[in-house]
C-alpha cells in the first residue's frame, strides 16, 4: 500500500532546492521500491485545514522556499508532527520553521517572530545571517549518540547551502538543554542540524541534502525519513 508525504510549502518551479526534494524522494521510491509518493500542500490550506488535511499522510516534509504564503499554516504542520510522532524532516526554510515552532510551543516564547515575515517584531528568533550561506558548501561537525550520527555513520559530513536566515545568536541558548539535540554544528559552533529525541523521526537542517540525494547514493537523512515514513 503506497503511502504519501505532505510537503509542506508553495511550490516554485523555479527552486533548485525544491526540484531536488522531488527528486530525491522519487529516486528513493524508484531505487528501493518503497511504495512511497508525495504531494505538495500549501501552508495557508495548513492554516485553514489543520488536522483534518494533515492526518492522512505518513509523514511531513517542512519545505525550503520561503517566505511561505502563511507562517501559521508552515508551524501549524510541524508543530502537528511533533506533537503526534508523525516523521518530520525540514530543511532550508523547514529548519528555520521547526525552530521557531519550537520556540513558540515548547519553550513558550509565543512572540517569536521569523524576520523574512516581520523584520520589526520584537522577538527575532530567526534572522538574516551575517553572512549569506547561499551557494556554499561547508562541513557539518556531528555528535555521536544522535540520528544524525547514526544516519551518516560518521562525524563530519560536507553539505550545501541555499540559505539567507538562521538562528539569532541571542537566542541560541535557549535551546540548549531545551529538549531539542542540536546535533549537528559548522566550525564555528552555529547550529545546523536539530532533532526530537524519542520521537520516530524529527529532524531538521539549515542545508538542503536534497541536492546531494541521488538514486545510487540517497542521502542518509532523506532515506531514513523514507523509512520512518513507510514505519521502518
Amino acid at each position: 500500500m503506497s503511502k504519501t508525504i505532505a510537503v509542506v510549502g508553495e511550490y516554485r518551479g523555479n527552486s533548485k532546492p525544491q526540484a531536488a526534494l522531488n527528486a530525491a524522494l522519487k529516486d528513493i521510491r524508484d531505487g528501493f521500491g518503497y511504495p512511497v509518493d508525495y504531494e505538495w500542500v500549501d501552508t495557508d490550506e495548513v492554516e485553514r485545514m489543520g488536522a483534518a488535511l494533515l492526518k492522512g499522510y505518513a509523514g511531513i516534509w517542512s519545505a525550503p522556499g520561503s517566505p511561505f504564503r502563511s507562517l501559521e499554516g508552515a508551524l501549524a504542520a510541524i508543530s502537528y508532527a511533533r506533537r503526534n510522532q508523525v516523521p518530520h524532516l525540514g530543511t532550508c526554510a523547514g529548519f528555520q520553521h521547526t525552530i521557531l515552532e519550537y520556540a513558540r510551543n515548547v519553550l513558550d516564547i509565543p512572540e517569536a517572530q521569523h524576520e523574512e515575515y516581520n523584520p520589526e517584531a520584537d522577538v527575532l528568533f530567526i534572522t538574516r545571517l551575517a553572512c549569506s550561506l547561499a551557494g556554499q558548501d561547508l562541513e557539518i561537525l556531528l555528535e555521536e549518540g544522535t540520528l544524525a550520527f547514526s544516519c551518516y555513520g560518521e562525524k563530519h559530513a560536507t553539505e550545501s547551502y541555499y540559505c539567507n536566515f538562521g538562528i539569532n545568536p541571542g537566542f541560541r541558548g535557549k535551546l540548549v538543554h531545551s529538549g531539542l539535540r542540536l546535533s549537528g554544528k559548522d566550525k564555528e559552533g552555529e547550529v545546523r542540524i536539530v532533532e526530537l529525541p524519542g520521537h520516530p523521526f524529527f529532524a531538521a537542517t539549515l542545508f538542503v541534502p536534497q541536492t546531494r540525494s541521488t538514486r545510487e547514493a540517497p542521502h542518509p537523512l532523506i532515506l531514513r525519513f523514507v523509512q520512518a515514513c513507510m514505519g521502518q
